[in-house]
Formats: C-alpha cells, structure tokens, sequence
C-alpha cells in the first residue's frame, strides 16, 4: 500500500482531537455547514422548476433547456476533484468562503443574463464555483470533529444539503409565480449570498489541518481499480435517472392535463424529507445486514417509484415522486458509504474516492438530465420512464457486481 505522504506544519504537532458535542466551537461549525449545504444546493438546483419558463423565453426546446443544470452539474462534478487536490494542500475555510461568495455573485448575475448563450456560461461557472463547498466540507469535518462526534456533524451536514436542494426548487417555483424567472434567479442568489455571510461570521478557522502532497500513480490505479469503478457507476447511473424524472417532471406538470404554474409545481418537491429519512434508515439497516443489501433494496424501491409515475393522477404521480425519492437517497446515501469504506479497506485515498464518486454522480446528472429532455420532446412521459427503468436496471447490475468483490465492504 502506498501512503499519502503528509508535509508537517507548526500546527501538526498541537492539534487537538477534535471538538465534540458540548464544546465552545462545535456549534458554531455544524450550524455553519448546514447553512452551507442549504446554500450550495438552492443555487445549483433553483433551475429546474424553472424549465419551461426558460424554454419559452429563450425560444429553446425542452432538451436545451435542460442545459442550464446539466451544464453545472457537469461543472461541479470536474471541479470538485481539482476543489479537493487543492484543499488538501493550501486548507480548507478560505476555499469553502471563496466558493460560496464567488457562487452567489453568478447567481445574482444569472438573473440578468441577456441572452441564451450568456446563461448557458454563467450556469457553466455556477458549477466550477460550486465546487469548493461539497468537496472540502467532509474532509473539514474530519479534520475538525472528533470521531466520536463525526456522524452526528455529518448528518446535519447532509440535511443542509438536503434541505437547500429543496428550498432552491419551490422557492424559484413560488417566487416565478410572482415576477417570472429573474426574479427567481435573483432570489436564490440573494439566498446563497446571506448564507455565505453567516458562514464566513461562524465557521471557525482550521485547526488540525495538515497538508499532504499529491496522490501517486499507484493510488490513483487503487482508485480506478476492478472493486472500485462498479460502486462509482452505481451512482452516477442511479442519479442519472433520478434527475431525469425530475427534470421532465417539470415539463410534465407544465402541460395538459395538469397546467400547473412553476410554483405550484415546485411544490411537488416538499417529498425531499422522504428522501432523508431513507437515507437514515437504511443506513443503520445496511450496518446490521449490509450494504450490499440495501443498496439493491434502494433500487427496487426506486424503480416502483418510477413506475407509479405513469399513473396520471397527480396524486399517485407525487406518491410515486415520494418512493422513488426515498429509495433513490437510501441506496445513495449507502453507496457513497460503501465507497469510502471500501476505499479505506483496499488502501486507496478515501477523500479522492469520495470524490470520484461524486464525479460520477454529477456526470450522470449531466448526461441523463439533459437526454429527459428529449425523451419527453419526442416519446412523452413513456419514454422517460423507460429511460429511467433502464439506467436503475444497469445499476442493479453494477451493484450485484460490487458485492461480489466482497460483502461486507
């Protein structure tokens, strides 16, 4: 196995545990990032309940409408790697204020945007910018929080994002109900920009960071090895067909028979809770049978969701948005576990596999959420269902095969 190699600093040699429940600044750092998780993900999604509106301003079809979240999440996905190179040499709060602020100003700009190309690009730098935050927010929460105290700050970490997911769509829903998309954009920006303020106010300062050089060539063949590469596929095909309902969705509630407005639309996505309560719950069931279990379950899930969606009452269509929600977040939230602890168990860097995997999640995102588009221009909501059953069944696929590496990691 090789090691990463650290370069010891005047701090190294003082620093504490990590700071547990109960302590001055414990606090002030879970606060801190869930109100950045909250901020990252309202920017990066406040889009998609806006779809149609966009696609009707600018004269565009529904596919290059969805261009305007494929394209960051694109973005975000390639940045984060670079994002997560960087932290670990030069550190991480300066990187984590940089993004939020540098973010919320594209936002505000967005709003302004006087062209379809001009949007395009501001929605391309949105991503980069975005990718300081999900890339260096864990790898601050392990350098700061003792272990016996990480799962706890890590949950509401992952709330926060949860959380900013949703509030970005109905808040850009109900707000371009009121003054169409600009006004949404805008209000998302200004969102992101009080959430940076309060971040850089409470997140205290790195105390127990240490840089560390770069990955070598053996870990990085660790990285992209045959246990690895089926749990980051895994991801980004499940995510992929995630978005895609979402995004069509927003097309969907758009037309007959439902003629919704995008903030009444955007209500649908208040199912997010669901998604968080099967995160939690199957984690604590994948410790007691495994992961590999749970995952597959979480597919299954996911894909009885999908299909209650062809139901065109809008009742069973949020019921169905709500299952497959919920089993979409529990298998991801167990397979992005699974990688981690894979990647301890084999001797790749852990923090470079989380962030491939992600990587691949935002890359499916990209590829997938933009060909709903398509699919729902040309085929109607069947062929986005079918799209999307077809991406779960290859991730069922992946998943049997990571198993086999083995069980228990």
């Amino acid at each position: 196995m090789v090691s990463v190699t650290a370069v010891p600093t005047r701090h190294s040699q003082l620093a504490s545990p990590g700071l547990r429940v109960g302590d001055p600044g414990f606090r002030r750092i879970v606060v801190a990032l869930f109100v950045a998780g909250v901020a990252t993900f309202a920017l990066l999604y406040a889009p998609q309940p806006l779809l149609p509106l966009l696609a009707a301003d600018f004269d565009v079809t529904p596919a290059a409408a969805t261009l305007t979240l494929s394209l960051s999440t694109l973005a975000l996905g390639i940045s984060m790697i670079a994002a997560a190179a960087i932290s670990d040499r030069t550190g991480r709060t300066k990187l984590m204020f940089g993004s939020l602020l540098s973010a919320s100003a594209i936002g505000l700009a967005t709003a302004a945007a006087p062209t379809w190309d001009t949007l395009l690009a501001l929605r391309l730098l949105e991503g980069v910018a975005l990718a300081g935050l999900p890339a260096v927010a864990m790898a601050y929460l392990r350098d700061e929080i003792h272990p016996e105290a990480h799962a706890r700050a890590t949950g509401l970490y992952i709330g926060g994002t949860a959380l900013g997911g949703m509030l970005g769509r109905i808040l850009s829903g109900l707000l371009a109900d009121l003054g169409g998309w600009r006004l949404a954009t805008a209000g998302i920006g200004l969102l992101g920009l009080a959430c940076a303020v309060t971040v850089i106010a409470l997140l205290p300062p790195s105390q127990n960071f240490v840089p560390q050089a770069g990955w070598s060539a053996g870990q990085l063949g660790v990285l992209l090895s045959a246990p690895m590469l089926p749990l980051y596929a895994v991801g980004g095909l499940m995510m992929g067909s995630f978005v895609a309902v979402y995004n069509a969705m927003s097309f969907r509630l758009a037309a007959a028979p439902y003629l919704l407005s995008a903030g009444v639309a955007g209500l649908v996505f208040f199912v997010y809770p669901i998604g968080s309560i099967g995160s939690a719950l199957a984690g604590r069931v994948a410790d007691r049978v495994g992961r590999a279990q749970v995952v597959l379950a979480g597919i299954g899930i996911t894909a009885l969701g999908v299909l209650l969606t062809v139901e065109s009452s809008l009742v069973w269509v949020v019921i169905g948005l709500g299952v497959m929600t919920g089993g979409f977040f529990a298998a991801h939230g167990v397979a992005s576990g699974w990688v981690t602890a894979r990647a301890h168990r084999i001797g790749a860097p852990v923090g470079m596999a989380a962030s491939l995997y992600l990587f691949s999640y935002y890359l499916g995102s990209s590829i997938f959420g933009s060909l709903a588009g398509a699919r729902w221009a040309a085929q109607g909501w069947s062929g986005v269902v079918v799209m999307s059953l077809l991406l779960i069944a290859a991730s069922a696929g992946l998943a049997l095969v990571a198993g086999r590496h083995s069980p228990a990691s």
